[in-house]
């Protein structure tokens, strides 16, 4: 399999896409640490998962939103009027929009250092989620949400999927939330143009021929996308991470937005002819 990444605007490429066993099928750049934006938010997913099954943390268990959380961006429950919901619709929202409040008021409740701690014994080196969301980051915060490499996150994604992540039940919780994402503007679009998924309606709960999970992260000079597609009991997953120096609103930016996310296309193309 050979990876065709654009080389515009001063692009960084950080790709990994890997067989059922997780064999590397393509690489490049995978052991660069970039920039991953809301994709670290996977990892605080993965822990509240494990203490779910663990029986550590009861997915019943309310939790309220408040002003010193308040986060704008992505996600709906900074829209609802809702104060209060169980914890695990409140991940729920992280896995199907990459909400941001409700990615705040998770953290606040199961613990960054815990998350941290996590990402050491899934033996990720690189990856890492470093800070609550914020709509200013300061000089007095990290100076972004999260990085990453690809082969650390693809092998994430491998793990994922065969349950040797957090254990079984918590793996499954973890991709049953994945499986609701409803931005496939990267990778996912080519499942979505030429696999026959449907964008917004691909949850594990709907039993299709193809099984399909993946979480996003976009920010300025940022997109990547990682995940995972079954199909006929063949599993390829993937990490695609592109950094480059933004210059917001420049024609130069949108034009580099647009070559980084047919490159992500052309790679989920890719991605199909595996299966």
């Amino acid at each position: 399999m050979e990876l065709d990444l654009p080389d515009a605007g001063g692009v960084t490429w950080s790709v990994c896409v890997r067989d059922g066993s997780g064999m590397p099928l393509a690489a490049a750049g995978a052991d660069v640490p970039l920039r991953t934006a809301s994709v670290g938010k996977v990892l605080l997913l993965v822990e509240t998962a494990r203490l779910i099954a663990a029986g550590e943390l009861s997915p019943d268990e309310p939790l309220t939103r408040s002003v010193d959380l308040w986060v704008g961006d992505s996600g709906l429950w900074h829209t609802l009027s809702v104060e209060t919901l169980p914890l695990i619709d409140v991940a729920a929202l992280v896995g199907a929009v990459s909400d941001n409040l409700a990615t705040n008021v998770l953290l606040q409740r199961v613990g960054l250092a815990e998350v941290a701690a996590r990402a050491t014994a899934l033996g990720l080196r690189a990856t890492a989620l470093h800070d609550r969301v914020r709509d200013v980051r300061g000089v007095e915060h990290p100076p972004t949400l999260s990085t990453g490499t690809a082969a650390e996150l693809s092998q994430l994604m491998s793990r994922l999927a065969d349950d040797t992540a957090a254990g079984p039940d918590a793996d499954r919780l973890v991709r049953q939330w994945l499986s609701a994402n409803v931005d496939q503007s990267m990778v996912g679009s080519a499942l979505v143009e030429q696999g026959g998924l449907d964008p917004i309606a691909h949850h594990s709960s709907l039993d299709l021929p193809t099984t399909f999970w993946n979480k996003t992260g976009t920010d300025a000079g940022v997109r990547a996308d990682v995940g995972a597609v079954t199909r006929e009991g063949r599993t390829v997953t993937w990490a695609a991470i592109a950094n480059w120096e933004p210059s917001p609103g420049t024609t130069l930016d949108h034009l580099t937005v647009w070559a980084v996310l047919r490159g992500m296309h052309h790679l989920g193309e890719q991605v199909l002819a595996q299966l």
